[in-house]
């Protein structure tokens, strides 16, 4: 197991529901071990198993909960 901590930069949240969205549709990825949705810092801290899930499957997750992501330093 190849474990990481991302973190993603998300637009589009503003309340507590957009971050229940986002943890939700991040928890159900198979090999993500834990979210931390950081509402005003508009950012998740993402940690899983990268041999099981890419960053951009993570990515591409909160695209579909209805926000626009991308991976912080790239």
């Amino acid at each position: 197991m190849s474990t990481e901590t991302r973190v993603i930069n998300i637009d589009g949240m503003t309340c507590g529901g957009c971050v229940k969205s986002v943890d939700s549709a991040l928890t159900q990825l198979d090999g993500v071990q834990s979210v931390e949705v950081d509402l005003e810092g508009n950012k998740a801290s993402v940690t899983y198993d990268s041999s099981a899930v890419a960053v951009d499957a993570i990515v591409e997750a909160i695209e579909e909960a209805g926000f626009d992501a991308v991976v912080a330093g790239e």
